[in-house]
């Protein structure tokens, strides 16, 4: 068998800064080697040189579209090793922005899928409608797009008037709005086409692989660590986790489309529930951890995001180690688009939601 080998990215704009190095048989890929690296910027490392505080809006840049996500993992390893209890409404506070930023992150998936498969309308459509929760977050933490809000010891301020109006009216406009995004995009015949059956993912692959997120869930694994580990006020909260059994492209867009749902479910509840008080601790002065080690993980946009701290009691964490689901799920690659057609190899690929930024950090 003779075979050609091209190499798919990094300067491809749908690759992300990429490179997937693809051997053909014809138009059959018979080995796809994800080649990642070229967006790593030391992010671990450089941590290490800067204040507790400082690393807060230095740990949203790979992440940029879900920095509530990835804060989140941050700042409860920073509690846990200061041994803080964030009140109760900050806790509250922390949900509605992260359920915020995972429908921000799972509306640009779709939005880049729409791209994918060359349906102009799904990329537009979840662009526009992806502000509306942009505003709420920005309504809420006073920043736009990165929004540097989660600290040790809760948020950085409280809520103002009207954000409960506010979210209710985006959630019950965007509740419809999925209903169109099933006609036009899920349910349509040329999705389907490029999508059922493409990138197949075994449930016993997915476990033996180690993916997480929406990529394990399509697969048929009921995994989420809001509900195993439940951490912040999750386990006082009512939602459900989409799963399907088909473990396709199809059915990992479907998995992002049913959780923006739940999420919209949680906002409304943390908002409904929410209980008055303070939001943060007051921590005067600079932040220094006691000497000792910790490990935190939260579910991200993507999957189980985790970071392990060494302090050895200054002011700056002595080791970080930062575990993305990209990272995780990146041995995915190969494994889904082995035996393709070259021209399938973009939807099953982005079906993953596989992030290069945050994969290399």
């Amino acid at each position: 068998m003779s075979t050609l080998s091209i190499s798919v990215g990094p300067q491809h704009p749908g690759s992300g800064h990429f490179r997937i190095m693809v051997k053909l048989d014809g138009d059959r890929i018979v080995e796809a080697l994800p080649d990642p690296g070229y967006v790593h910027r030391g992010e671990e490392k450089l941590a290490e040189y800067r204040n507790y505080i400082q690393n807060i809006p230095h740990f949203e840049r790979p992440i940029v579209h879900d920095s509530s996500n990835i804060l989140f993992a941050y700042v409860s390893a920073v509690e846990d090793l200061m041994k803080l209890e964030v009140p109760e409404r900050g806790q509250y506070i922390r949900v509605v922005m992260a359920e915020l930023n995972r429908i921000i992150a799972h509306l640009y998936y779709m939005a880049i899928y729409g791209i994918f498969v060359g349906h102009s309308t799904m990329f537009m459509w979840p662009m526009g409608d992806r502000e509306l929760f942009i505003d709420v977050a920005q309504m809420i933490s006073g920043q736009r797009v990165t929004f540097a809000f989660l600290l040790p010891g809760g948020v950085r301020n409280d809520m103002p008037e009207g954000v409960k109006e506010r979210a209710e009216k985006a959630c019950d406009y965007f509740e419809k709005r999925l209903v169109e995004y099933e006609k036009i995009f899920i349910n349509n015949p040329l999705f389907e086409r490029r999508t059922r059956g493409m990138g197949v993912l075994t449930k016993q692959d997915a476990i033996r692989l180690g993916v997480v997120g929406p990529t394990l869930r399509a697969s048929g694994v009921k995994a989420d660590l809001r509900k195993d580990e439940p951490y912040a006020v999750y386990d006082k909260l009512d939602f459900d986790i989409p799963v399907s059994q088909d473990g396709d492209s199809w059915a990992r867009a479907w998995v992002h489309m049913e959780e923006m749902r739940q999420s919209m479910a949680i906002i409304r509840q943390a908002l409904k529930d929410m209980p008055s008080g303070p939001v943060k601790l007051n921590l005067r002065g600079q932040i220094r951890a006691p000497s000792g080690e910790t490990f935190a993980r939260t579910e991200a946009s993507r999957g189980a995001l985790s970071f392990y701290l060494v302090s050895n009691g200054g002011m700056m964490p002595y080791r970080v180690r930062l575990i993305t689901p990209s990272f995780r799920n990146m041995i995915a690659i190969p494994h889904i688009l082995k035996g393709l057609l070259l021209a399938d190899l973009p939807p099953a690929f982005w079906g993953l939601d596989y992030w290069p930024v945050e994969a290399d950090r």
